[in-house]
């Protein structure tokens, strides 16, 4: 037992005031004497006897009714069994992702932990909460209630890693406790490395009781014919795998094509055939599962033709022609002699095709194309000196070449996973007519390879940044050099290779992607673009770059839609957010991560938890109840006892 004021002890020395009264009886006894005492005599020795036991009785209650009185003042209190973490400051994650719209016994879980947290949370304690998208620093239940029960979903994937960063990076003298609510949907184990040793993590898991769903997870354009676009929607299911569903597309408010989907595997690709238009609207599907996985936003622009010049003799191009034809491209072929140098800014791309010489005026033209967003395909010439090409190459992309080889290789390995090649192929192709050069240059450095030689070597090395692309051949691709011009790798090479970066096609991004997007605009002086629809406004990091702007949008907008893209008040061009759909895929909650942390099943557990081994014993109360018990046993002895 321990006492918060000690030193109150020091009155119970008062102890000794009740036993001297008691022991020391100053008044004076007179005697009185009687005709008769033969019966008074036996009275009075019982009443003496019964007098002392009174008195030894109210000697004792008044000693055990002090001594509990200062006790009490000195406040009396059994130590917690967690008392060195009683100054922890508390810190609650709760996961407000789309995958929290799931039910469980008694509801949404997200709706229901908001409950739980207002029901359990002592009003006095200080705390702060985090989600995905707001944050409440040293707040109270009272503080942040209508923010709480106005909490919305957000359509950032729950990232524990950075909310716990944040956590960690709240300046404190004391130790935390982090109380962390998710339905551990995507977690891993990697994400939890910044708990500390030294605080204590609870990690609260609600389960959905609900496990079927359907999502649409893309739509894309398989082929675009002369008056239609033949489309694609890839969905997904889980649980059941005999769920049907119906399907609708709809451009604006206008219904195009429906249909019934059912299930006989978990992947399923519905295809539709829609009018080659301008397209500003969604598919939608219905479900009993989650919600915001029933919509998939998109926009299909104007279609628009991409600008191609190719520098180089004539002859030479007779190849390009037949790639970049007239229904998708504006391409021409200019020597260099002839060229204008003015036309260059115009273009969507350039091929330098077997240049024998780079001049230094083209160099830095093509080094400002670039950084402006401009596409550069390089295709060196046999004749071309090392010395020149390393100082273009160093200028625009840090590369460098060895001198020409005449040695035979075969191009046999594709990088699959290079942007030049993402949704080309169906499948991964790796017995094919391996097409072969006659003479190369061997490229140095580390950069993206796209197209392997058998050694390994590259014989494409294409590097893709946010808003351009720098493409370099290792070899000169007339057919002397190499049947690369038979292969059917050329055609997809060099369409991906001109058309990066542009707005045709499907036009649908995932909110929280960072990738920037390309705009044709040229803003006036302190002008921005904004993106808006009816529910939502907003205005994205922007960076003129000529007649063009770079948008990053970043965790914008909050809510998935089709939203336009204004130049003050002049509409220039649709645009369409989605949900990441990792947050579909339930099946991927992981709790194996958790193994090494505690589990609690509820919020209002390890609230009681964390106050019951925190709390000291208080039993200062008791005492004043025993002393108040004492006087009325001292009463009681006055009164009754003769």
């Amino acid at each position: 037992m321990h006492f918060k004021h000690p030193e109150l002890l020091y009155f119970l020395f008062l102890l000794i005031v009740p036993i001297l009264v008691h022991l020391f009886q100053l008044r004076r006894f007179k005697k009185e004497y009687f005709t008769n005492v033969r019966f008074l005599k036996a009275l009075s020795i019982q009443t003496r006897k019964s007098s002392t036991i009174k008195k030894w009785l109210l000697l004792a209650c008044r000693l055990l009714l002090l001594a509990l009185i200062i006790l009490a003042f000195a406040q009396p209190f059994f130590e917690a069994k967690d008392s060195k973490n009683s100054t922890n400051e508390l810190y609650i994650i709760l996961d407000n992702s789309l995958s929290m719209q799931a039910k469980g016994q008694k509801g949404e879980l997200l709706k229901r932990a908001v409950q739980e947290l207002l029901e359990n949370l002592p009003e006095k304690t200080t705390f702060s909460l985090l989600t995905n998208s707001e944050t409440f620093w040293n707040t109270t239940k009272k503080e942040i209630q209508s923010d709480l029960q106005n909490l919305d979903y957000s359509g950032i994937p729950f990232q524990a890693e950075a909310l716990l960063t944040q956590v960690q990076a709240h300046k404190s003298a004391f130790k935390k406790d982090i109380i962390i609510i998710t339905d551990a949907v995507g977690l891993e184990k990697k994400q939890l490395q910044s708990i500390r040793k030294e605080d204590n993590a609870y990690f609260i898991i609600p389960k959905a009781e609900q496990k079927n769903n359907i999502a649409i997870d893309s739509v894309f354009i398989q082929e675009t014919l002369e008056n239609f676009y033949e489309l694609n929607v890839e969905l997904s299911s889980q649980g059941d795998p005999n769920q049907n569903s119906s399907i609708a597309i709809y451009n604006g408010n206008k219904l195009i094509a429906k249909t019934i989907v059912t299930f006989d595997k978990n992947k399923k690709t519905i295809p539709f055939t829609i009018p080659k238009q301008e397209f500003h609207g969604k598919v939608s599907i219905e479900d009993n599962g989650l919600t915001f996985d029933n919509y998939y936003y998109f926009s299909i622009l104007k279609p628009t033709k991409t600008a191609v010049l190719s520098i180089g003799e004539a002859d030479k191009s007779n190849f390009l022609n037949r790639i970049y034809t007239s229904d998708e491209f504006n391409f021409a072929n200019s020597p260099l002699a002839s060229l204008n140098y003015n036309t260059i800014e115009k273009q969507n791309a350039i091929v330098l095709n077997e240049l024998e010489w780079i001049p230094t005026a083209l160099q830095t033209t093509l080094k400002s194309f670039v950084q402006k967003g401009g596409n550069l395909v390089v295709i060196p010439s046999q004749k071309a000196t090392t010395a020149n090409l390393n100082e273009f190459l160093n200028a625009i992309g840090n590369i460098q070449v060895k001198p020409l080889a005449m040695t035979e290789k075969q191009i046999t390995k594709i990088n699959f996973a290079h942007p030049l090649f993402g949704s080309v192929f169906e499948s991964k192709v790796s017995n094919f007519q391996y097409p072969k050069t006659k003479s190369n240059f061997d490229i140095i450095g580390t950069n993206s390879v796209a197209l392997y030689y058998e050694d390994s070597s590259s014989f494409l090395t294409s590097i893709v940044n946010s808003v351009s692309s720098i493409s370099i051949f290792s070899a000169s691709l007339n057919t002397t050099n190499t049947n690369f011009q038979q292969s059917p790798l050329i055609v997809p090479t060099f369409y991906k290779m001109a058309t990066l970066h542009n707005n045709n096609g499907i036009n649908a991004r995932i909110i929280g992607h960072s990738s920037p997007y390309l705009v044709s605009a040229t803003l006036s002086k302190d002008a921005v673009l904004s993106v808006k629809n009816k529910n939502e406004e907003f205005i994205p990091v922007q960076q003129a770059i000529n007649d063009k702007v770079k948008l990053s949008f970043n965790d914008y907008p909050k809510k998935a839609g089709n939203y336009e893209i204004y130049n003050q008040k002049n509409p220039v061009e649709n645009i369409s957010f989605n949900y990441n759909r990792t947050e579909s895929q339930q099946s991927t909650a992981n709790e194996v991560t958790l193994s090494d942390y505690k589990t609690i099943e509820s919020i209002s557990t390890v609230i009681n938890q964390l106050q019951t081994d925190r709390t000291d014993s208080q039993i200062w109360k008791w005492f004043v109840i025993f002393a108040l018990l004492f006087l009325l046993a001292e009463m009681a002895i006055i009164r009754f006892l003769k």
